[in-house]
C-alpha cells in the first residue's frame, strides 16, 4: 500500500462521524430526548454523545492530512503549492463558517429574508464556488458560475443584520466550518513546513496542549494577548485535535507500509488508552468541557476516536467488510456537501410551512433524526454523482 492510496477506514470513519453530527444536529427538533445524547451545558462538568461529534471530526481532519498532502505532492505539486492550497482550503472554511454565523443571528426583519432563505443562497454560493467542475467543460463557464456564487456572498454580506440592534455582518464566532478552517491551517501548516516528520508534529501537539493546560490552569490571564490569538482553536485545544490525528496518521502510515498491519492496532489502541486515561485522571482538575475546551476533554474525546479508528480499520481494511458501511458511504468522500444539505432540508420546510418539531419523543423522535441523517446522506450521494461535488 502506497502513502498516497485512500485508506477505507479514515473515509469510514469520517462517514460515521458527519452522519452522527447530522443526527446529533436534529436533536433541537425534538423532545423528551435522553439527556446523554445531547451537548452538556457550557460550565457544566461533563460529555454527551453530541460533544465527541466535533472533536471526532477535527481528529479525522488530522488523520487525512498526510495522505491530502501525499496525493498532491504526487501530482507534481512543491512546498509553495502546498502552502497556497492549505491556505485556501482554510480560508474557505473561514468564509463558509462566518456566513453561516451571521445566518444563525440574521433579524430577518431587518435584513428582508428569512433564515432558511439565507442559508440556501448561502449554500448555494458556496456549491458555486467550490463545486469541482468536469474538466471538459470551458473555463469561461466555470469563471461565470464561480462569479454567480461570488455575488451571491457579497450580496449577503451587505444586506445583513444582525441580532436585535439590527447590526452588519460580523463575526459573532467563525461556527463550526470556522473552527474546523483554524485548526486545520495549524495542522496542515505545521505538517508541510515539518516536512512530515513525526517529530516535529508531537512537538507542536505538545505545545497547543500545554498551553491550553496552562490557559485552564489560571496561570495565562483570560486577556492575554497569546489567548486572544489562539482563541479560535479553543486555546490550543481545537488544534491538538487535528495535530494529534496527524500524529496517529503518520504513526499508522509507517506501520502499514512496512507490513504490520496488525502490530499496528496495538500501538493506536494502547495509545487510545493513554490518552484515556489522562482524560480521566485529570478530570477533577479542569473538568469536562466542550465549550471551555478543557484539556480532559481534548484528551477523552482523542481516545475515543482513535478507539473507534482502529475498530473500523480492523473491519474494513483486515478483514475487508468495508461494504458494510456502504449506506453512509458519500457521508465520508463527499462530506462539505453532506454538511451542507441539512440547511437546504430546513428551508424548504419552512418554506412550506412544514412543522420542524416533531410531535413525539423518545423512539420514535430518535428514529426520526436517524432517518432524517441517513436521508440527507443517500440525497447527497446522488447529487454527488450528477456533478456537484465540492472540492476545497
Amino acid at each position: 500500500m502506497t502513502l498516497s492510496q485512500r485508506i477505507a477506514s479514515i473515509d469510514i470513519t469520517r462517514a460515521l462521524t458527519m452522519t452522527l453530527m447530522i443526527f446529533v444536529n436534529d436533536l433541537w427538533t425534538l423532545h423528551d430526548i435522553p439527556l446523554w445524547l445531547e451537548h452538556t451545558k457550557p460550565r457544566e462538568d461533563g460529555m454527551g454523545l453530541a460533544d465527541t461529534v466535533f472533536p471526532a471530526f477535527l481528529f479525522i481532519v488530522g488523520m487525512s492530512i498526510p495522505y491530502a498532502v501525499a496525493n498532491r505532492i504526487k501530482k507534481g505539486d512543491g512546498t509553495w503549492a502546498l502552502l497556497r492550497h492549505a491556505l485556501e482550503r482554510g480560508i474557505g472554511l473561514l468564509v463558509m463558517g462566518l456566513v453561516l454565523v451571521n445566518g444563525e443571528y440574521l433579524n430577518e426583519g431587518a435584513t428582508g429574508l428569512s433564515r432558511g432563505v439565507w442559508n440556501a443562497i448561502a449554500c448555494t454560493s458556496f456549491i458555486l464556488i467550490w463545486n469541482q467542475y468536469p474538466a471538459g467543460w470551458p473555463n469561461v463557464r466555470k469563471y461565470v458560475l464561480k462569479a454567480i456564487g461570488i455575488a451571491g456572498l457579497l450580496l449577503l454580506v451587505s444586506v445583513c443584520r444582525g441580532g436585535e440592534q439590527a447590526q452588519g455582518f460580523s463575526t459573532y464566532w467563525w461556527g463550526i466550518l470556522g473552527l474546523i478552517g483554524w485548526a486545520y491551517l495549524v495542522g496542515a501548516l505545521t505538517f508541510i513546513l515539518g516536512k512530515g516528520k513525526i517529530g516535529v508534529v508531537l512537538g507542536v501537539w505538545l505545545v497547543c496542549m500545554a498551553f491550553n493546560m496552562a490557559a485552564h490552569g489560571g496561570l495565562i490571564a483570560e486577556d492575554h494577548p497569546l489567548r486572544r490569538f489562539l482563541a479560535p482553536v479553543g486555546d490550543g485545544g481545537l488544534a491538538a485535535l487535528v495535530l494529534g490525528g496527524t500524529v496517529a496518521s503518520i504513526l499508522f502510515r509507517d506501520f502499514v507500509e512496512k507490513g504490520r498491519r496488525i502490530p499496528v492496532i496495538g500501538w493506536l489502541t494502547g495509545i487510545a488508552a493513554g490518552l484515556l486515561a489522562v482524560g480521566i485522571a485529570t478530570r477533577p482538575v479542569w473538568g469536562i468541557s466542550k465549550v471551555m475546551v478543557t484539556p480532559s476533554w481534548v484528551y477523552i474525546c482523542s481516545a475515543i476516536t482513535l478507539f473507534v479508528f482502529t475498530l473500523v480499520y480492523w473491519i474494513a481494511d483486515l478483514k475487508g467488510k468495508g461494504d458494510a458501511f456502504r449506506i453512509i458511504k458519500p457521508a465520508g468522500t463527499d462530506t462539505l456537501l453532506c454538511y451542507l444539505m441539512p440547511y437546504y432540508a430546513y428551508a424548504l420546510m419552512g418554506a412550506l410551512s412544514i412543522p420542524m418539531m416533531f410531535p413525539w419523543g423518545g423512539v420514535p423522535g430518535l428514529l426520526k433524526s436517524l432517518a432524517f441523517a441517513l436521508i440527507i446522506v443517500q440525497l447527497t450521494g446522488w447529487i454527488s454523482k450528477r456533478g456537484i461535488r465540492l472540492k476545497l
